[in-house]
Parts: structure tokens; sequence; C-alpha cells
């Protein structure tokens, strides 16, 4: 641990303000019965397509609001807030729709009858829509429609190397993360049917697994077969980008029977390989750069290196009103900082298969007493090796707390503590009791907590200018769609085969060579 002592010390309280983070948070509109909203994406609310703060995830139906990166966690939270504020607002002046505070969907109607996201006539409009079309044949609109947080973290003066590091020792320690912020141990019927899986009965129309900490992140979540093929190694960023080319370029079977069209000329999919963008490859975290306007990730990474890490685990929390909290956030700044500055030896094809297994068994069973992980060739206590890591995290959360002033970090990494000792206080947990409580239906609580979570954000004061500022993006981002389409000049196909051609993958400035769309950031695939 010696060097972990010194990287600490090397840190700088100047360093350490300059963590920024910002959050990308989904939910689905549902009706005030429990039920998905199958209308289209509120026009009040802006471009799906351009909207800085406000799109689409994979359905229609389903909000993605996004923050900016902030230096400061309450700041990242309030501007979090304020986007939910409008949100609620444009819904509740259109009607009575609300915002689906679980990462488990609401109740679902037929596959085929979940709208897939839609962004308009411009070609990188289309070609997120085929994405979406592709995701719903290849893995069904229901895994889709779940909802989570993501948290993007950067840290100044951070290599791809160090970054990767990071990586490494996310995926070995994100068994903590489910089981301390997992909330989803429950789920509506509907989600399952005609579907094998191992859930228990929890009264008429729920299912449960009665220690499970995160449905979402187990085996009934972002899971397929053809991914769990990929062995994607993170030792380095040209072993994870040729990991990556491989998959964006391996033909695959299945998705070859499929086509990229239908007999009638309707698109099913970008591409008939293992993924068809980057994107659609399912990670705990991932590494991330902003990319030029039609530029592929891939080669923005290997272009430029790694920016940013996204953490993608965390599931909302159905008791706070816009799903994370400041505590939260803090303990995970403290977590990534850990795998940060901790030693993080190369992985393997065998550790890379006891880090699935143990995501599955704590995503099921968490909280059962005793549970056991896969751990260099060994067992472990999962309560012991987390108490083992939140007892390296106190230097941490001490030298932020040196950084920014008071206790707060200490405070999170003590709130874990008590938690990793008495499973009754997390979220899982209260979830499934909140559960009970409303005749064990998971439906009926998540319809509670939705309704009481839209009173008390239109509860809030909202200042006028505010409400002008998200008016006039709203507007702005319309202005923005309408110029993107009306610049448009290339065919659909030609634009598809330039797209997603191996060439536009990682060669020096190559994407810029082929016309490109004048799109924003928020435009990306």
């Amino acid at each position: 641990m010696s060097n972990f002592k010194e990287r600490l010390d090397a840190l700088s309280p100047a360093r350490l303000r300059g963590v920024r983070r910002g959050i990308e948070k989904e939910s689905l509109r549902a009706q005030p019965d429990g039920k998905l909203a199958l209308t289209p994406h509120p026009a009040a609310l802006g471009s799906a397509l351009t909207h800085p703060h406000i799109t689409t995830d994979f359905s229609e139906s389903q909000l993605e609001l996004i923050t900016g990166a902030h230096a400061d966690v309450d700041t990242a939270l309030d501007e979090l807030v304020r986007v939910h504020q409008f949100t609620y607002r444009v819904l509740d002046e259109a009607g009575d729709e609300r915002l689906w505070v679980s990462s488990m969907p609401c109740g679902l109607p037929t596959d085929e009858t979940i709208p897939i996201g839609r962004y308009g006539s411009s070609n990188v409009g289309r070609a997120k829509s085929v994405y979406r079309m592709g995701l719903s044949h290849r893995y069904g609109r229901r895994m889709q429609t779940i909802s989570g947080i993501h948290y993007n973290w950067s840290l100044p003066d951070v290599s791809s190397e160090q970054y990767f590091a990071l990586i490494r020792n996310f995926r070995r320690h994100a068994f903590l993360l489910l089981y301390l912020f997992g909330a989803s141990p429950a789920l509506c019927s509907s989600f399952v049917d005609g579907r094998p899986h191992e859930l228990q009965p929890l009264g008429e129309g729920s299912m449960h697994m009665p220690h499970g900490t995160s449905l979402r992140m187990g085996r009934l979540g972002y899971q397929s077969d053809a991914q769990a093929s990929l062995a994607v190694s993170y030792n380095s960023l040209d072993g994870y980008g040729a990991s990556l080319q491989d998959a964006l370029t391996r033909p695959w079977p299945a998705y070859e029977a499929i086509g990229i069209r239908n007999l009638g000329g309707d698109y099913n999919q970008l591409a008939t390989s293992l993924l068809q963008i980057e994107n659609e490859f399912y990670g705990t975290i991932r590494p991330k750069r902003v990319i030029y306007p039609g530029e592929r990730p891939l080669h923005a990474l290997r272009e430029r290196g790694v920016e940013y890490v996204e953490v993608r685990l965390m599931d909302l929390d159905p008791f706070e009103p816009v799903g994370i909290n400041a505590q939260t956030m803090r303990f995970l700044d403290v977590f990534l900082l850990h795998c940060l500055l901790s030693d993080s030896p190369p992985d393997t094809r065998e550790e890379i298969a006891d880090l699935a297994h143990n995501q599955h068994l704590t995503a099921a069973r968490g909280r059962e007493p005793g549970l056991r992980l896969r751990r260099g060739g060994r067992e472990a206590g999962l309560t012991e090796w987390g108490a083992e890591l939140l007892e390296q995290f106190g230097p941490i959360a001490a030298a932020l707390d040196a950084a920014h002033g008071g206790t707060l970090h200490a405070d999170a990494v003590r709130a874990a503590g008590v938690a990793l000792g008495d499973p009754a206080v997390l979220p899982s947990a209260r979830v499934l009791e909140a559960t009970k409580a409303h005749g064990d239906s998971f439906v009926g609580f998540v319809r509670a907590r939705s309704e009481a979570t839209r009173e008390a954000l239109l509860a809030l004061p909202f200042a006028d200018d505010q409400r002008t500022l998200f008016e006039r993006m709203t507007q702005t981002s319309i202005e923005a769609q309408k110029r993107i389409e009306a610049s448009d000049s290339m065919p659909f196909e030609i634009y598809r085969e330039q797209y997603v051609s191996p060439a536009r993958l990682g060669f020096k400035n190559h994407w810029a060579e082929t016309p490109a769309e004048p799109v924003s950031q928020r435009a990306a695939l």
C-alpha cells in the first residue's frame, strides 16, 4: 500500500478540487395507472436530437436528462434538479404523465408496441432510430426500457493508461456499489412474460429476489449471448480498441439473418456485425472522449486518448427525488479515486469470468448472509471484502475533505460502513419492505413514489428566468434540428455505409475526409 499512499500524497488539494462530474439520468414516462406512456416525446421539451440537457434513450417514452460537467457535487445536483423541474412542468401542463422512479420498468405493453426513439428526417436522426431498431431485433424492446444513472468522472492530468488502470480496479470492486446502491430487487411481472428467470413471486403481478440488490445489472438486465462471447480486456487502450474493432467488424450469423433491411425496404439495423456501433457494448464502466461531429467514438479514443470515464451501474434510487443524492455522489468520487490510486495488475480471461460471476451473484443475492465472491482464485466474503475496501477509502475521504472543507466525504464512507453492517438500511431492502407495504405490488409502490416525487418537484420554487432559459433551449434545439435536416445532401444508405465503415474506426483524420453531418455532441448515435 506504500505506492497507494505516495500517489495520494502527491495529489494536491487544487488537483483534487479539479475533479469533474456530470450525470445522465434515464426515466420512463408513465401514466398514473403505472403503464408506459405511448405518447411522442413532448414538443415543449425540444429536439431529442440536439437539446443539450433533455433527450431520449432507447424509447420515445424514455427521457434522458443530462447535466454538464461540474467541479462541485452540489452544483451538479442542482442542475439535475432544475432540468427535472422544467421537465415535470412540461409534463404537467400537457397532461398527467410522470417519470417512473424505478430502474425496472412500469407496466409494459407487447414488445412491438414499445415506441422506438424518433429524431427527425436527417441522416444522423434516422441512423439513431435505425440503431435502436437493431437493438430491438437483437435484444427485444423490454430489456431496453431498463433505466439507470450514468456518472461521468474525470481528474486533471490523468493519462489513458491510468484511466484503464482505474477501469480494471472499478470492475474488480463494482460488487460494492451494486450492494450499497442497488435499488432494483423486484419488478413488474410484465417484464419477464415468456422469458426464463429465477425470480420468486411477490404478490400478484410482481416478482423479486429476496436478497437481490440490482436485477437491472443481473442476468435479466443488459445481457446477450453474442456479447457474452466477448472477453474485452482493459489492459491498454490498444487492446481495448482491438477488442471493440473486432466486435464492430466481425459478422454475426444471427444478425446477418436479420439483414440490414426487411423485404419492404425498411431498415432493420445499421450493420450485421456483433456490435452495430460502440455504444451497443454493455459494460459497468466505459472509457470516453468527447467526439467531433461525425466522428466514431473509438476513433476519438485512439486519436486523442481517454478524457473521462462513464460509470454505468447505478440504479435509480426511488427514494431520492432525482434518483441520486449528494452523499452517493461523494462516495463515488472516493471510490473512483481509490480505483485510480491503487495498484492495478493486468486483467486475465479467468479474472474477467470471475468478475461477471461476482456481478451476477451480487445483483441476485447480494444481501444473502455470508455470501462469498471469487477473488484471485479463492473465495472471499462480500462484507469482509467490502469492509477492507472501506478502510482503504478513509485516507482518500480525508484528503477530499481537506481540499473542500468539512467532513462530507468521510460521512459518506461512514454511512457505507453502517449499510455494510446492516443490510436492512440498503435501498434494495427498503424497496422490498415498501413493496410489501403496498400489498406486495411493485407497480403500486413505484406508482406511489412516482406521484410523491412529481408533487415534490412541482412544489419547488422555479424562477421565471430559469423557465425562460429552458424555453429558449427548447426553441434553439428545434431550430438546430431543422438546420441539420436542411443541410443533408447525401442519400441515407451512403451515409450509413460510410458511418459503419471499418476505416472510420481509427485511421488518422479519416473521419474528417468523409462527409460528416454538422451535428452537436448530443446528436451522437
